[in-house]
């Protein structure tokens, strides 16, 4: 029968979820379900100063919204439990007992180390390779403490107790753990059993090379959403921070990452963060919606700047669609339709007083729009006026789309002029006319 395959995550609640941990997350969540396997959820809350509610909260808060659910976990519970490490000491304590009754343990100074055997230690790593570190001299390899004066227990211990207890096949993690594993397979031979598989991931770095901070933009995944990142963009960028697939391609569904994702396809060097990649792989993504998922996603956005919504939101926010790579944007992107005063841009207004055609073509531009009886003929109109009055089209386009929205770029201005409506658009061409003195 075919081992099935366990892969967990095991975050200590001391912070916000930084995305380094939250690749952590992804890869290991990536390939249980690429596998067809299961993902582990655990806590690693020992740490009692440290730790708190609040990132404990923060961090399954930041899992959810990526959608990452596990299988077995603090909430989600299962057979493997308890899922905190807080609770787990009877199950520590008894693996420690095997480690007596073997003569691996002997107290110094009131802690208790674990006796390394005096022997090269060789791994094979399932992205860095073959490792070997040598255990023959203990000048530099002393046997190491596995229980504290005070009776808590290591990391080393606790994380390979969980590991062997929870069933774990694949532990993947970041390669500033790499020089621990051979200390856990000491272990894991010492209790006689068959260690997981491991894997190291290459750290992640800013674009300088520089290795990324807790107070880095970017750094915590709780800020994204905010922002108005859509979480299956994070994902998608995410997990192109040192895994990338077999062609150059970039822009993925999540179903379609799990489809692709392979541990030959990550990267031995360092992955670059880049948050304004991050924020194009944000544009790709809202492109990809319908008008309607995307007035959805920007809804909470126009609602916290405006109040209330018109009807016709979903036309209105549909017309910037293109325009914007993060929802957060989309208030400033449909003021001009919402209010009716909305505000000149200086640069944009300065353009219209210099020019001296501006004026005249848009007082015509007024009369042929009242002269109108089909308004859908209302943006061919622009250039009909232009050329009566023996301009050129551009001439007559810039300074109806500063009249109607105050703003030198923005929607197709034929979207503009059928939102807005015929009575609206003629009002505001004559607000810009007395602007302009």
């Amino acid at each position: 029968m075919e081992t099935v395959v366990r892969t967990r995550f095991a975050p200590s609640p001391t912070g916000y979820l930084h995305i380094g941990g939250a690749r952590t997350a992804l890869f290991n969540w990536l390939y249980a379900r690429k596998h067809g396997g299961e993902f582990i959820l655990r806590v690693e809350d020992t740490d009692k100063e440290r730790n708190t509610e609040e990132a404990r909260r923060a961090i399954f808060d930041s899992m959810n919204w990526l959608g990452l659910n596990d299988d077995e976990g603090p909430e989600t519970g299962g057979e493997h439990g308890p899922y905190y490490q807080s609770q787990r000491d009877e199950i520590y304590n008894e693996w420690f007992a095997k480690l007596e009754e073997a003569g691996r343990v002997y107290e110094d100074e009131g802690a208790w180390r674990f006796r390394f055997e005096r022997k090269p230690m060789v791994m094979q790593d399932m992205i860095c390779g073959e490792v070997t570190v040598d255990y023959t001299d203990e000048s530099n390899t002393p046997d190491m403490v596995v229980k504290r004066s005070d009776g808590s227990y290591v990391f080393h211990f606790v994380n390979v107790v969980d590991d062997l207890t929870m069933g774990i096949t694949h532990v993947i993690r970041g390669d500033d753990h790499l020089m621990n594993t051979p200390k856990h397979l000491q272990l894991f031979e010492a209790f006689g059993v068959e260690p997981p598989k491991y894997a190291h991931l290459p750290l992640i770095l800013n674009m300088d090379g520089s290795k990324m901070s807790k107070r880095d933009q970017g750094a915590a995944v709780g800020t994204y959403a905010p922002e108005g990142f859509l979480p299956e963009a994070v994902f998608n960028f995410i997990s192109l921070l040192g895994w990338s697939p077999k062609d150059d391609s970039e822009i993925f569904s999540i179903n379609e990452i799990v489809e692709r994702f392979s541990l030959e396809g990550v990267n031995r060097s360092p992955g670059k963060f880049d948050i304004e990649k991050c924020a194009w792989v944000n544009q790709q993504h809202l492109l990809k919606l319908s008008a309607e998922e995307f007035a959805e996603a920007a809804k909470p956005f126009a609602l916290e700047a405006f109040g209330e919504l018109p009807e016709n939101f979903t036309t209105i926010a549909a017309s910037v669609q293109e325009k914007v790579s993060l929802l957060k944007e989309i208030p400033e992107a449909i003021e001009f339709f919402l209010k009716e005063d909305y505000v000149f841009a200086e640069d944009a207004l300065a353009k219209l007083e210099k020019n001296a055609l501006a004026k005249p073509l848009l007082a015509k531009l007024a009369e042929a729009f009242a002269g109108l009886t089909d308004w859908s003929e209302a943006k061919a109109t622009i250039g009909a006026t232009a050329k009566a009055e023996g301009a050129k089209p551009g001439q007559l386009m810039f300074p109806t789309r500063v009249a109607l929205s105050g703003k030198a770029g923005g929607p197709d201005l034929g979207d503009i002029l059928d939102i807005l409506g015929k009575d609206e658009s003629i009002r505001r061409v004559q607000r810009t006319l007395e602007l302009l003195g």
